[in-house]
């Protein structure tokens, strides 16, 4: 049975209870996908799941990754046209140090520089695999062809020109742009 509820700041609160279960899994839903995105951004949602992953300002990359093998977890995300989740899943015994480096890597994400060119890389080699495979093919050609070119036509990766022209500062804006970001700003 779920159990919805509001946090003291309006975050809304989903939670489930299975007994037989010894392990938990925290996600934090982000309302930002390509449906939301400007044409010459599009991508950008995708693109920022990954830079996520890349450093905190207490933790490196690395000490992500080591981080989440010693509780034996998996810490991941993904990005639809409508959301963009962030997830990790551990033993119950591991919760309170699951949050802590989940709300770590949401909240203090540093974005390095150093990372963006090789994350363009990475995500044109994902593209270059939904090309490559029919199935994933056909819906993207579908989805334009059904929505046109922007909101639920765009790809969830993005194009090459645009993915290749992010910033930075393009990836802070995204931030303070969504709509979960202005709905905190309005709360506070």
């Amino acid at each position: 049975m779920f159990k919805k509820a509001k946090l003291i700041n309006n975050i809304p609160l989903v939670m489930e209870t299975a007994q037989e279960m010894h392990s938990v899994c925290i996600g934090i839903w982000v309302k930002v996908g390509s449906r939301f995105e400007e044409p010459v951004k599009n991508g950008i949602s995708h693109f920022l799941e990954h830079m996520f992953f890349k450093g905190t300002e207490k933790r490196t990359a690395e000490d992500i990754a080591m981080e989440i093998d010693s509780l034996g977890g998996e810490l991941n995300a993904f990005t639809s046209t409508e959301y963009t989740l962030y997830y990790v899943k551990v033993l119950d015994e591991y919760l309170d140090r699951a949050v802590e480096l989940l709300m770590d890597i949401f909240l203090n994400s540093t974005f390095p520089e150093s990372d963006i060119a090789k994350e363009k890389g990475i995500i044109n080699e994902e593209i270059s695999m939904v090309e490559d495979t029919p199935s994933d093919f056909v819906f993207e050609v579908f989805s334009k062809n059904i929505w046109g070119e922007d909101a639920l036509g765009q790809t969830v990766l993005g194009k090459r020109e645009t993915i290749g022209a992010f910033k930075r500062d393009d990836l802070i804006n995204h931030i303070a742009l969504s709509p979960a970001a202005v709905n905190l700003m309005k709360i506070n």
